[in-house]
């Protein structure tokens, strides 16, 4: 669970560079990278929580 959250704030951060990049260069490819790891980040997330989920719901009780 450790290694998840650090991958969230490592993410997080990354994100925020490549806004903060964009700002200071005002080239677009900072904010394609940052929305391109946004969405994949979001999507792997919304993955791992499916599976928490689905956990669970998949433990039969005794």
């Amino acid at each position: 669970m450790w290694l998840l959250r650090l991958l969230a704030v490592l993410t997080a951060l990354t994100v925020a560079g490549g806004v903060l990049a964009f700002l200071f260069t005002r080239d677009a490819r900072y904010l394609q990278f940052a929305w391109s790891l946004f969405r994949y980040s979001l999507i792997v997330a919304l993955l791992v929580f499916a599976l928490m989920i689905l956990e669970r719901v998949a433990v039969i009780p005794v």
